[in-house]
């Protein structure tokens, strides 16, 4: 995924809320949902958008399906960023 389509994802308020959220702890869809109030069916979309770029990982265990954050992703992103800072001796 570019990072243009990685960092669209990161633009909707719903997914950044979803990310926040696992960053405390992973959770269930159930759950997730709960959280932000909507119905499993709208999350599953955002969750679809979330796992394509990388930013969700899914564990299934017994009878549930556990996402958590990938930190690996955002240190990917911040390295890209920071080519565009300076070392602090440009003018």
């Amino acid at each position: 995924m570019s990072i243009g389509d990685t960092l669209k994802v990161l633009s909707d308020p719903v997914r950044r809320e979803i990310l926040q959220l696992l960053k405390k702890e992973r959770m269930t869809a159930g759950s997730i949902a709960e959280a932000v109030g909507m119905t499993p069916a709208a999350l599953s979309y955002h969750l679809k958008l979330l796992k394509k770029a990388e930013f969700v990982l899914e564990y299934k265990d017994k009878n549930f399906i556990w996402y958590e954050i990938n930190t690996t992703v955002f240190d990917e992103i911040i390295m890209w960023l920071q080519q565009f800072g300076g070392n602090g001796n440009e003018k």
